[in-house]
């Protein structure tokens, strides 16, 4: 794995796939969201504490995509050469000073496309997690994250369509599905990892960065 500071320095790149899930190369993550963003691999993280509440974050505004949007605990894009839970690990910490104590697989083979009013595009497979950290460690990253806050699952279905205050399009999108789960996150059934997208299978996503479109 990439050491952090080289990440934090911008040096980061995503694994670009095909309509199969197969890893095709690789882009820097920078130059990757525009109108026309290529499918790469993601990662949607649904973060509980020890009292089953949910924390909901608001993306800091400098965020090239949805700034200052309400959305879900955590995303992100997994290096080439990390596996997927070291990329959530990595991501928790960074974002929210958080680490996991418990990590589980619940949406294997979610992916969507959506469209920003300024036509740039997301355009990913981003498999969902369930994670339980302690609340107490929380120390949200300003740059990442302008705001923080626990809520039961309930209010937090309850306020996912309040229209003055607009959910992330993914978000949404993979509430309605964990909505089919159960309506107790901490029941939740984990998921058969083998359904993962095959980038996200190998212990070492394939590799060289190269700069494409």
């Amino acid at each position: 794995m990439r050491p952090t500071s080289e990440v934090i320095a911008g040096d980061e790149f995503v694994v670009l796939c095909d309509d199969g899930g197969h890893a095709i190369g690789t882009q820097s993550k920078a130059t990757v969201h525009h109108a026309s963003t290529p499918l790469h691999l993601a990662f949607s993280c649904y973060v509980f504490d020890d009292a089953d509440r949910v924390l909901v974050t608001r993306r800091a505004t400098g965020k090239p995509t949805w700034p200052g949007v309400r959305t879900n605990s955590c995303c992100g894009h997994p290096l080439p050469d990390e596996p997927m839970v070291d990329a959530i690990g990595r991501r928790l910490r960074h974002e929210l000073g958080l680490t996991p104590v418990r990590l589980d697989l619940v949406l294997p083979t979610f992916r969507y496309r959506a469209i920003m009013t300024d036509e740039t595009m997301e355009n990913e497979l981003c498999p969902v997690y369930r994670a339980v950290v302690d609340a107490a460690d929380l120390r949200p990253n300003a740059a990442e994250v302008a705001a923080a806050w626990w809520q039961t699952w309930p209010e937090f279905n309850a306020a996912a369509a309040e229209p003055d205050d607009v959910l992330s399009p993914w978000s949404a999108t993979q509430l309605a599905a964990l909505r089919q789960l159960g309506t107790d996150p901490k029941r939740w059934p984990p998921a058969d990892r083998s359904l993962l997208p095959a980038a996200a299978l190998s212990d070492s996503l394939p590799g060289r960065p190269e700069r494409r479109g």
